[in-house]
C-alpha cells in the first residue's frame, strides 16, 4: 500500500488502483455520516476534489491522489458511511485507471506515512 499527505491510501489491484482513507484520517474525521461519490468514467488530475465525506465533527474532501479515469465507486458508503469509521483499510472509496502505475513510486510508503502522522 501507498500512502498520500492527505491521509490517503492506495492500493494496486490488477491493473486498477483502489482509494480509501487512512485509520488516522478516520479517526480525526469522527463518525462519519455522509459520503458523496464521483460518477465513473470522470476524468481526474492529481489534487482533484473527487468525493465529500461528511462526519459529526466536519466535511471534508477526498482529492485525486493521481491523474486517471474513475472506473468504480463504492455505492455501500452512500448507504452506510460508518463502515469508513468500522473498517478504514476495508471501505474503499474509488477506484481509479492511471497511464503509469510507476507514478505510485512517489508516494509514501506505511513505514514513511507513520513517520509522517508522528
Amino acid at each position: 500500500m501507498k500512502y498520500t499527505k492527505e491521509h490517503e491510501w492506495l492500493r494496486v489491484d490488477g491493473d486498477v488502483v483502489v482509494v480509501g482513507i487512512t485509520a488516522h484520517a478516520a479517526e480525526q474525521l469522527g463518525d462519519v455520516v455522509f459520503v458523496e461519490l464521483p460518477e465513473p468514467e470522470t476524468q481526474v488530475v492529481e489534487g482533484d476534489e473527487v468525493c465529500v465525506i461528511e462526519s459529526v465533527k466536519a466535511a471534508s474532501d477526498i482529492l485525486a491522489p493521481l491523474d486517471g479515469e474513475i472506473v468504480a465507486v463504492n455505492e455501500k458508503l452512500v448507504k452506510a458511511p460508518g463502515l469508513v469509521n468500522e473498517d478504514p483499510l476495508g471501505a474503499w472509496f474509488f477506484k481509479m485507471k492511471v497511464e503509469d502505475l510507476s507514478v505510485l513510486d512517489d508516494l509514501m510508503d506505511e513505514d514513511e506515512y507513520a513517520d509522517f502522522i508522528g
